[in-house]
């Protein structure tokens, strides 16, 4: 595989000559494409979500690849939605250099994102030992194969059949309770994740939900419909045990091709969703499971699609921007006692849980800020292993992408898990009627992303953040900026 960076001018020259060759795309034509590809590892490897290995022993539902192309105005963009964890930038970068190739959209026009399912694939070691040319572990260095494969012949083949479609959008809000705010403001001003209510130095919720479900219906020339993207705020992390799952998507697909034909692609785009998931937090109700979240949404879904408005206005126009987020600082004392901590891990010892993960935060800084990490190459690693990024210094240049369509719709994608404030906050200051965030998209390095104020806050998902306070604001503002600007593109009258 080859390094991505090196093919960036080279894609975007193969792009730009076909298109001198073929004629540019028609000012007033849309062409869309949808397509899958299955993504399931085999029983064995390793699974993700959490700060262990296991390994997966059987398989619930099929993972998949999910890709959407959009053509039109001389532009070109592709969203490719994956079962797993996180996105890495080592994987975002194979997937895109490799779709570039087959299928013509350049590398910055293509995004891959990840639905954030904890019984998903944890591929991260496995994929730089692939990219450095290391295949002595013939399971794991077949499967990355696979997943790099499957996602990039996600995209080639949304491309391929990419033709004249209508595009149909709208929302519908999600009724019945089954996302909650899981941070909790404490007596001593502090926060704290996974309480409830019912807790004796609680004083309130931290924050709000996004109770919003984005639709986009695509329909053939025929009128036939053949993809729909939804979009919602929650974690998924409701099926546990060690059998692979898309995890609640899956109930959501049912449900649209209940209703559509079975041969529709449903696509879901996880929202915002950082602080937000399944719990509820009065302390009286049970834990939802995840048929219960996946149908109450799949209805939700099947009332929303009822509803949806043809866009009149389908000009395209994709945008992105680097945003560079500053990295938090990791001292020599810091990555000591992460060592240490992770030793102990290691025998078996008993650590704190917040300890654990400050420690794999500190180690992963190291390897982003560092050329040589001052761990040491014996030292514990951790889990998110990185190679393009291995050194990469004191920020991360993380990838911000809009796709808007005409005066109505726009999609926006995010990189790591971000807090439903800054959602929200990019929803109520877009300039289009339907706005559909989808976050860790391009790279996870990030972690999570909080506000600015949760920081002072604190617990896990501070705590398993590697970048600084302000850093989700800096997204907000380029997405606004981008927004804005396609807007202003869209009143401007079509020749």
């Amino acid at each position: 595989m080859n390094h991505p960076s090196r093919f960036r001018t080279f894609c975007m020259a193969v792009f730009l000559m076909g298109e001198l060759a073929t004629g540019a795309v028609a000012q007033d034509s849309l062409k869309v494409g949808v397509a899958e590809q299955d993504i399931t590892p085999p029983v064995g490897f390793p699974m993700a979500g959490y700060f262990h290995e296991r390994l997966a022993d059987g398989q619930i539902d099929p993972l998949k690849a999910k890709a959407i192309v959009f053509r039109g105005n001389g532009q070109q963009a592709a969203l490719v939605i994956c079962d797993l964890t996180g996105v890495s930038i080592d994987l975002s970068g194979a997937i895109r250099t490799l779709a570039a190739q087959k299928s013509g959209i350049p590398f910055d026009s293509i995004i891959v994102a990840a639905t954030h399912s904890h019984t998903a694939p944890d591929y991260y070691k496995s994929l730089v030992q692939y990219l450095n040319g290391d295949k002595s572990n013939a399971l794991r260095s077949a499967y990355v194969e696979k997943l790099i494969q499957g996602a990039a012949s996600a995209v080639e083949m949304a491309s391929k059949s990419a033709g004249k479609a209508t595009i149909e959008t709208g929302s519908v809000d999600q009724k019945t309770p089954i996302a909650f705010n899981r941070r909790f403001v404490m007596r001593d001003g502090s926060v704290q994740t996974w309480l409830n209510l019912k807790h004796p130095e609680v004083v309130r919720i931290a924050g709000p939900i996004d109770p919003e479900i984005g639709l986009l219906m695509v329909k053939d020339a025929n009128a036939k419909p053949i993809g729909v993207l939804s979009n919602f705020a929650l974690h998924l992390d409701t099926v546990g045990g060690l059998k692979w799952s898309g995890d609640y998507p899956f109930f959501v697909e049912s449900a649209v091709r209940q209703t559509l034909g079975n041969e529709v692609v449903s696509l879901f785009g996880t929202g915002c969703c950082g602080d937000i998931n399944h719990s509820n937090s009065d302390g009286v109700s049970p834990r939802n499971k995840t048929d219960l979240i996946g149908k109450s949404l799949g209805e939700t879904v099947q009332k929303g699609l009822t509803q949806l408005k043809p866009l009149k206005d389908v000009r395209l126009s994709v945008r992105s921007n680097v945003v560079p987020l500053a990295l938090q600082e990791c001292s020599e004392q810091d990555v000591t006692d992460s060592v240490a901590v992770m030793k102990d891990v290691v025998a078996g010892k008993s650590v704190e849980f917040l300890k654990h993960v400050q420690a794999h935060k500190m180690l992963m800084i190291d390897q982003l800020r560092n050329k040589e990490p001052l761990a040491g190459k014996t030292a514990p690693r951790p889990i998110l292993a990185t190679r393009e990024w291995s050194g990469v210094g004191e920020s991360l240049p993380v990838e911000v992408h809009t796709i808007c369509l005409g005066e109505d719709l726009a999609i926006v994608t995010l990189p790591g898990e971000v807090f439903v404030n800054l959602g929200l906050a990019i929803k109520q200051n877009s300039p289009f009627k339907t706005t559909l965030i989808i976050e860790l998209a391009n790279a996870v390095e990030t972690c999570y992303i909080p506000t600015r104020a949760a920081y002072a806050g604190g617990s896990y998902e501070v705590t398993n953040s590697t970048v600084k306070p302000g850093s989700g604001e800096l997204l907000v503002e380029s997405v606004l900026k981008q927004l804005r600007e396609a807007r202003l593109e869209m009143t401007k009258p079509t020749k």
